[in-house]
């Protein structure tokens, strides 16, 4: 593994950082384990208190942390802000939440006079976290705001190149009081990763990456009978009815394809449209397209940000060029490209056949899969022909037909007249290879809990 700053704009590397050592890793581990056993013992007021502070910490000085994200991954400033302010919204959530969601169940017991029973929901220990590069703090708040509101602690391993990022979310959850021990960053090699999820004390692994990482950590989480949840990659289908407002759905697909560059899980990857507006919204999205700006994140003028990485901008060419040497037909809206930075033109794919498998990929990038659908039936089953199945959206002026054609996706999370959102107050996950498991709201809270019945019964009941 390596660590390391590299601007995705200016190809400048800035910093590097040293894999960790083994006596690191044992280090953390230990310091985990003595700050669990004081965590798990914090009153629900006090870890509210920690989380609060955390979210307040983002908000005043959010353009510090933006200017981190930007920096390492590219992201527009922008967007980079509002990924900081989403992140707070979701330490605030489960300041609020946590205590309530967690609070214990009563059970009915009518099947044995005299007995109760209760649920009582209770943390297990160190948690380790993987994490993605493409939202280096919401995806770190989603996973350590819950699950340190539950009692748990974490140790996160982040991306490669988004280290400072992964120091500056240890360093706020330090500042906002946090028991010290109880959130560590780490920056473990492939081998060392395998060694944490092995050690008696982590209790599970939550993993939010690509589908390749997924199977190898859930395989390594199986071998240790470890629970894990996994976030992995989307191809959303974006459908366009007939009866739908063209103009908007057009400005919307333009938004939801083209936002973080493209390198989303949720993004509209896939958009499918009812032949009778086909061709007038393929006019408006190519128009929405060709207004797009590339440039310097940091320019509140730049509408579409460089890639993340030199290695995903000559993957996504790649994946392009093999779609085309399949039978696909390839348009790339020719943007001024900056004389440096890590920029793919966005490119419209067409006449992607069942028989050509750039039909099935994800494309994590500016890159747009288009399809004609023959009717509402038809655009459901394109929208079903993929191994993924994350988020999605609907445009319709029919609010009930949309909601209905919605309960007919194989998905995990569908809008209708919105591309997939991602908010502090809403569940995130999905099936099929999008991965198991939900992150956020209760569902979130409650995965790395252990459910623990009690049940008091009179001693002279029956057996």
């Amino acid at each position: 593994m390596s660590y390391a700053t590299i601007n995705p704009f200016t190809e400048e590397q800035l910093k590097s950082f040293p894999n960790a050592t083994s006596d690191e890793i044992a280090a953390a581990l230990d310091k985990g384990h003595s700050a669990y056993k004081k965590w798990k013992k914090t009153s629900f007021a006090k870890r509210a208190q920690i989380m609060q502070k955390a979210a307040d910490l983002l908000r005043e000085q959010l353009d510090d942390y933006a200017k981190i994200i930007t920096l390492e991954m590219g992201k527009l400033y922008a967007e980079a802000k509002a990924e900081t302010l989403l992140a707070a919204e979701i330490f605030e959530y489960y300041a609020v939440h946590a205590e309530h969601q967690l609070a214990p169940q009563i059970l009915p017991v009518a099947s044995c006079k005299g007995s109760r029973a209760k649920i009582v929901y209770e943390p297990q220990g160190i948690l380790f976290a993987v994490e993605p590069w493409n939202f280096p703090y919401y995806q770190v708040a989603r996973i350590i705001a819950p699950q340190l509101s539950a009692g748990n602690v974490v140790l996160l391993k982040h991306a490669g190149n988004v280290p400072q990022c992964a120091e500056a979310m240890e360093k706020l959850m330090h500042e906002a009081g946090l028991e010290d021990g109880a959130f560590q960053n780490l920056f473990p090699t492939h081998d060392q990763i395998a060694e944490i999820i092995a050690d008696p004390r982590v209790c599970g692994v939550a993993l939010t990456g690509s589908e390749k990482a997924g199977a190898i950590v859930a395989s390594q989480a199986g071998q240790a009978l470890k629970k894990c949840t996994m976030e992995l990659g989307g191809a959303d289908a974006f459908i366009v009815l007939n009866d739908a407002d063209i103009e908007k759905a057009a400005k919307w697909a333009v938004y939801g394809r083209h936002w973080n560059a493209g390198q989303v899980c949720v993004s509209a990857k896939r958009i499918i449209v009812e032949d009778g507006v086909y061709d007038k919204f393929v006019e408006l999205y190519r128009k929405g397209v060709k207004e797009l700006r590339m440039g310097d994140p940091m320019d509140s003028s730049t509408t579409l940000a460089p890639l993340s990485s030199r290695n995903a901008a000559e993957s996504l060419k790649r994946q392009v060029k093999e779609a085309v040497e399949k039978g696909a037909k390839a348009e790339e809206i020719a943007l001024d490209l900056p004389g440096k930075g890590y920029f793919v033109r966005p490119v419209i794919l067409t006449n992607l056949e069942k028989d050509n498998p750039a039909r099935q990929w994800e494309f994590f990038g500016p890159v747009t899969s288009l399809f004609r659908a023959k009717d509402a039936a038809h655009a459901i089953e394109i929208a079903n022909d993929s191994p993924y199945g994350l988020g999605g959206s609907i445009f319709t002026k029919d609010e009930q037909k949309g909601a209905e054609l919605a309960r007919q996706i194989e998905t995990g999370m569908v809008y209708i007249n919105h591309p997939t959102m991602v908010k502090a107050d809403l569940p995130f996950g999905g099936v099929k290879r999008s991965g198991f498991g939900r992150e956020l709201l209760e569902l979130g809270l409650k995965e790395f809990v252990n459910a623990k019945l009690i049940g008091i019964a009179d001693i002279d009941s029956p057996f």
